[in-house]
């Protein structure tokens, strides 16, 4: 796994020459490694939501409570597994390389993070599709840039600090 983060950290450092004057090394790949990540979750998000979901309430009983859940929020459910676990890794292997923190603890400390995201994912994709009406891909789109400031500042001092 570490070639592979060597080798991501390469291609990443190749592209970083141009903005060298302009951005720290860690912010560059920090923004070029959630970039990846956000576009692994756009991706995913569309072909779940379209292919897999099929646009259908997701019907189920616990208990036999019946149960449903709106196809955006399955597929949100569906995808943040995949993205939380990718993130992590690229963040910790990639762009916050120098943290002394243990890796268990980064990874408690990134899933608390991820978690605030994921609440204000949540309650936004509640508030952009079911109140506003907007169609669910640009929502998750819309919601996802609000999160990036909130994300990069809480794995840099909290779940990544050295």
């Amino acid at each position: 796994m570490k070639k592979l983060a060597n080798f991501i950290t390469k291609i990443i450092d190749f592209f970083y020459l141009p903005f060298s004057k302009l951005l720290p090394e860690q912010l560059f790949r920090y923004a070029a490694c959630g970039g990846g990540n956000m576009l692994l979750d756009w991706v995913l998000y569309f072909l779940i939501y379209n292919f897999v979901i099929g646009h259908e309430l997701i019907r189920f009983s616990i208990f036999n409570h019946p149960m449903a859940i709106t196809p955006h929020i399955a597929t949100l459910c569906i995808v943040f597994p995949i993205t939380l676990f990718t993130g992590f890794w690229l963040n910790k292997y990639v762009t916050f390389t120098q943290s002394t923190l243990h890796g268990f603890r980064q990874l408690l400390r990134y899933i608390l993070i991820v978690a605030l995201n994921l609440a204000i994912n949540y309650f936004g994709l509640k508030l952009c599709v079911e109140y506003w009406g907007w169609y669910p891909t640009p929502s998750k789109m819309f919601i996802t840039i609000i999160t990036i400031f909130i994300s990069f500042f809480g794995q840099k001092y909290y779940s990544f600090r050295k």
